[in-house]
């Protein structure tokens, strides 16, 4: 509970920062979704259990190894699966994060979605337009609430430069469908990468 503070503390100086800074995990969507999920989501405590301690320990391990080379990072486990999302400046550092990632005790797969964007590129894109990813993830939240047929506790998802990744577990390939048109019709989604699996239940 004492790092979660610590991580939103840090968003919120972040957002009143002009200069980009390294953030993992900052948005506040996520950590409300995360705590409805253990409460509800259709797995074992003891799943669940091991997934937030995976995911404690790739925060804990990226922070101090990667510090400031990051624009952003973000790690979402799902039944021991790994996704990372977010920015860096260089591949050296994406690999890194990855490698640091695969090294934690009990992470079965690794999907790397974080982005490669150059200093330059990522001056270039903030000059010709700005997109809101927090914006985004919310309205994926409340329009996946909403969506019939979508169990949305067991979805992740993560925005970057409008850019969307989803993971966890669909209950059948028409879940997942309906899910990922729900997305594509938010405006200033730009793409939608799927690392959901469809595993119907029992």
């Amino acid at each position: 509970m004492r790092k979660l503070f610590l991580f939103l503390t840090v968003a919120a100086t972040a957002a009143a920062t002009p200069a980009p800074a390294p953030a993992i995990d900052l948005n506040p969507f996520s950590a409300i979704k995360g705590a409805v999920e253990a409460a509800v989501e259709d797995r074992s405590s003891a799943d669940i259990a091991k997934d937030l301690e995976i995911k404690a320990k790739i925060t804990a391990d990226v922070v101090d190894a990667l510090g400031k080379e990051v624009i952003s990072i973000s790690a979402d486990v799902y039944e021991q699966d790994v996704m990372l999302t977010g920015a860096v400046e260089k591949a050296d550092i994406k690999h890194k994060a990855e490698a640091l990632t695969r090294a934690v005790k009990d992470v079965k797969k690794i999907y790397n979605e974080i982005l490669v964007i150059p200093s330059v590129k990522r001056e270039k894109g903030a000059v010709e337009g700005f997109v809101d990813d927090t914006v985004i993830e919310s309205k994926i939240n409340a329009l996946l609430l909403d969506a019939k047929g979508v169990n949305v506790t067991n979805f992740r998802w993560r925005a970057v430069g409008g850019r969307v990744f989803l993971f966890g577990r669909a209950l059948s390939a028409d879940e997942l469908k309906k899910a990922i048109g729900v997305v594509k019709g938010i405006k200033g989604v730009a793409s939608v990468t799927s690392r959901v699996k469809v595993t119907p239940k029992g």
